[in-house]
């Protein structure tokens, strides 16, 4: 934003870290006495970002070829088993009260711009209190969209074998048509003992087992358009707050049934919630769009494979963004 948009425009430019961050930038820069501070501040800011980015120049950059010589090396001995149900599985409409079970809290507080982790924000010295209250009224909110269905929670996973080629993951279809995943990998120079690494370091050469899912929550629209006809903006923000922690505990809750059930190679797996939200188990899930796997454009493929959009409902907009957008 510092760097390209605001050089390129006349007017104000902000970028605001999450979504629900824009209300109060926006009231600011509407308001008569607060606005011309805050341009000034925010402009003053990039501006200090492009001369300490212009004086430090660019991070090195190693060659591709000693990237991948430098890339992170499994342990074969810990390979997991073929999986139990290989294949692609619908689940047309998972209980919403196991969703719930599964859900993380925290995101919960920081999309309201409270600071604090839960459950320790709820008697948080500075937020406790308003935490508190938003906590209660969620739970309360929470209560009725299980007991009178409000959402349908449509997901879809597949576990199919694949294989290693550099950078590369080929997956084997029943089909013969085998499937390239392409997967950066880190070239930034790193020190000594610190891998320069590629998810497709996580599979091996020989032979391997690879997964992949999409979750969706309907039903949120008519809720929301029953609350804006009321004017409660409160609920209807509430509402979709909670459909997006839905979302993301049911990509908790079905990785969980990957690894006790479908792929079953930990059948005995008893973790708390929090545990599952410290990631103690294992495996791991990376998504399209976060550092691991910044390109977007994998995501087709994968809506492909799963054959999503009839299995779950999820369409992608022509920029990969997911709809409804409370889905993972």
């Amino acid at each position: 934003t510092a760097l390209r948009i605001d050089k390129a425009y006349t007017g104000p430019v902000v970028h605001v870290l999450d979504a629900s961050r824009a209300v109060g930038v926006a009231s600011t820069l509407l308001s008569d006495t607060q606005r011309d501070g805050f341009v000034e501040t925010t402009a003053a800011d990039y501006q200090h970002i492009r001369d300490v980015r212009e004086g430090k120049g660019q991070n090195p950059l190693v060659p591709l070829a000693d990237a991948r010589a430098n890339g992170f090396r499994i342990d074969e001995s810990h390979k997991p088993p073929p999986p139990e149900r290989p294949g692609v599985h619908v689940f047309e409409d998972w209980d919403l009260a196991d969703i719930r079970e599964c859900i993380d809290w925290t995101p919960f507080f920081r999309a309201w711009e409270l600071a604090g982790n839960y459950p320790a924000i709820l008697t948080d010295e500075v937020v406790g209190e308003s935490a508190t209250s938003l906590f209660a009224d969620a739970q309360a909110m929470l209560d009725r969209i299980v007991a009178e269905k409000w959402f349908t929670a449509k997901g879809v996973a597949g576990l199919w074998p694949c294989r290693r080629e550099e950078d590369d993951v080929i997956l084997h279809l029943e089909n013969e048509n085998h499937v390239r995943l392409p997967f950066l990998r880190q070239q930034i120079a790193k020190r000594e003992g610190r891998a320069n690494m590629c998810l497709a370091d996580f599979i091996s050469h020989d032979g391997d087992w690879i997964g992949g899912f999409a979750v969706g929550i309907h039903g949120i629209d008519a809720h929301s358009a029953r609350f804006k006809a009321a004017h409660d903006d409160y609920s209807d923000i509430l509402l979709k707050a909670l459909a997006d922690r839905f979302a993301e505990a049911f990509a908790e809750a079905l990785h969980r049934h990957v690894r006790t059930t479908l792929w079953g190679y930990a059948p005995q797996e008893q973790l708390t919630n929090e545990a599952l939200i410290k990631e103690q188990y294992r495996g791991i899930r990376p998504a399209p769009g976060y550092p691991a796997c910044p390109d977007h454009s994998l995501k087709p493929i994968l809506f492909d494979l799963l054959d999503a959009t009839t299995n779950t409902g999820i369409t992608l907009t022509e920029s990969f963004a997911m709809l409804p957008t409370a889905a993972v």
